[in-house]
C-alpha cells in the first residue's frame, strides 16, 4: 500500500480494543527459536513487522503460521544461515536474530538492521554487552559475524537503558555458563513480557522491570505457552485521538498502569479520561493548555508518544515544548505538519509548538511510524482531503488501523 486517504472533521464514537504491543511481539516471536519444538504465542499483532519476521523464521527453517492473532512457531527443524541483506534491512527488529541464534546456534551472521531512518541508533550497546558474554565479533562491510561457542555470564552495566540491548543480552545470557548481572537494565513492560516468555521455557532470569537484572544460565529451553501483552502506545494513540473527536470512545484490553505517564500528562492539559479496569474512556477535551514535555525511559513519558501527542498540542491555547532526551532528532514530521498549516518550530533535542492552529488539508509523508501516525489523526481533525504517503511506515506499527478508525465513525482509505 503506498498511500492513505484521510476525509477528516467526523466525530468518533464507539469502542476499540487495543492490539498487542508491536515492541513486545518483535522481540517474543524471535525468543521462540532458542527452543526446539513447538511454541504458541497469542495476542499477536498482524502488523508489517510481525510478517518480516515471520518471513526470516521461515527463512531459517521454522514452521510458523500467524492466524487470528495466534502463533504456532515449529523450531524443530531450524537450521543456520545468514540472514542476508535483503531480509535484515527490513525491519530494525532483525537484531533480535542475532542474541537468538547466539543462544541456540552459538554463532550467527547478519547484515546490520534496517529500521525507521530518525536516528542512526548504532548497536554497539549489543555488541559490547556480547563480547562480555564472550561472543567473539568480526565486522566487515556492514556485516556482522559472531562466535558464542563459548558463553559465560558477565556482569555488565549499559551506558544507556536500551531496550533492544537489555532483551538481546537476555537472550544470550539465558544460555551462558554462570550469572550475568545486567545493570542499567531497561525497564519497560516489553522486557518484562520476554523475561516471562524465557522463564516459561526454562530460563532463569530475576528482577525484570528493574534496573539489575540477574540471569542463570541453563542447558537447554523448552517450548512454552505465552501471551503479548497490549500495545501502550496503540493506546496512547487513541486517547489522543479520543481527546480530539471523540463523543465518547471506550479504549479497551489495555494495561492503565503502563500508560500511567501517558495518563498523567494528557489528565494535565485538560483531557478527561476515566478507568474502568482494563478499560480507558476518553472524551473530546473542552479546553486543552500548553504545557513542556521531556522524554525519558520508562517509567517517564515515552518518545514513541512525543510526536503522538503533537496534533493534541496544535489545539492548545499557547506555546507547548517537546524536549526528546531519547532520540534527538526525532522530528522530521514538522516540515510535514507545517504544510499543514501548524507551526512547529525546531530547536536543539526538540520542538516549540504553537497553538491553537486551524489546520488544513495536504498532501504530507510519513517519515517513520510515530510521524505517520501523528499526522494521520491531525488529518483526522480536518475537514477535507489529506493525503499521507509512505504509509508502509504506519503500518509497520499499527494493526488494522484503518479497520478500527472506520468502526468509530472515521472515513479512512488504504490505498
Amino acid at each position: 500500500m503506498e498511500k492513505m486517504i484521510v476525509h477528516g472533521g467526523h466525530k468518533l464514537k464507539g469502542t476499540v480494543k487495543i492490539s498487542g504491543m508491536k515492541n513486545a511481539a518483535v522481540a517474543v516471536l524471535p525468543a521462540a527459536l532458542i527452543a526446539s519444538g513447538e511454541t504458541t504465542i497469542t495476542n499477536v499483532p498482524e502488523i508489517a513487522d510481525t510478517a518480516v519476521i515471520k518471513e526470516i523464521m521461515e527463512y531459517l527453517g521454522a514452521e510458523v503460521s500467524i492466524k487470528d492473532n495466534v502463533a504456532k512457531i515449529d523450531s524443530s527443524k531450524l537450521v543456520y544461515k545468514e540472514i542476508k541483506e535483503e531480509l535484515s534491512s527490513k525491519f530494525r527488529g532483525s537484531y533480535y536474530f542475532m542474541g537468538v541464534l547466539l543462544a541456540r546456534f552459538g554463532k550467527v551472521k547478519i547484515h546490520f538492521p534496517g529500521g525507521c531512518a530518525f536516528e542512526p541508533r548504532p548497536i554497539d550497546l549489543h555488541i559490547k554487552g556480547f563480547e562480555k558474554l564472550g561472543v567473539k565479533i568480526k565486522e566487515e562491510n556492514d556485516t556482522y559475524t559472531m562466535d558464542g561457542s563459548k558463553l559465560k555470564g558477565a556482569h555488565i552495566n549499559l551506558s544507556i537503558a536500551s531496550v533492544g540491548a537489555t532483551m538481546n543480552l537476555m537472550f544470550v545470557a539465558s544460555k551462558a555458563k554462570g550469572v550475568t548481572i545486567i545493570e542499567n537494565a531497561a525497564c519497560e513492560p516489553e522486557i518484562v513480557n520476554v523475561a516471562t516468555i524465557l522463564n516459561s521455557m526454562g530460563a532463569n532470569i530475576k528482577n525484570a522491570g528493574t534496573r539489575t537484572i540477574t540471569i542463570i544460565g541453563v542447558e537447554e529451553l523448552k517450548p512454552a505457552y505465552h501471551e503479548v501483552i497490549p500495545d501502550r502506545i496503540e493506546a496512547g494513540t487513541f486517547l489522543v485521538i479520543g481527546a480530539l473527536l471523540a463523543e465518547k470512545l471506550i479504549i479497551k484490553d489495555c494495561i492503565p498502569f503502563h500508560l500511567k505517564s501517558t495518563i498523567l500528562k494528557l489528565k494535565e492539559i485538560g483531557v478527561d479520561i476515566k478507568q474502568e479496569g482494563n478499560d480507558l474512556i476518553v472524551k473530546k477535551a473542552k479546553k486543552i493548555s500548553p504545557t513542556k514535555i521531556r522524554t525519558d525511559f520508562y517509567p517517564g513519558f515515552p518518545t514513541d508518544m512525543q510526536q503522538v501527542i503533537t496534533p493534541l498540542l496544535l489545539q492548545a491555547e499557547g506555546v507547548s515544548e517537546i524536549i526528546d532526551t531519547i532520540y534527538e532528532n526525532r522530528f522530521k514530521h514538522i516540515y510535514h505538519f507545517n504544510k499543514m498549516n501548524a507551526e512547529l518550530q525546531r530547536k536543539p533535542g526538540g520542538v516549540i509548538i504553537s497553538g491553537p492552529r486551524k489546520l488544513k488539508p495536504a498532501i504530507v509523508e510519513a517519515t517513520d511510524l510515530r510521524a505517520g501516525v501523528a499526522l494521520m489523526i491531525s488529518a483526522l481533525t480536518i475537514k477535507g482531503k489529506t493525503e499521507i504517503y509512505r504509509i508502509n511506515h504506519l503500518l509497520r506499527g499499527y494493526e488494522d488501523i484503518a479497520g478500527k478508525l472506520t468502526k468509530i465513525g472515521a472515513k479512512v482509505e488504504l490505498l
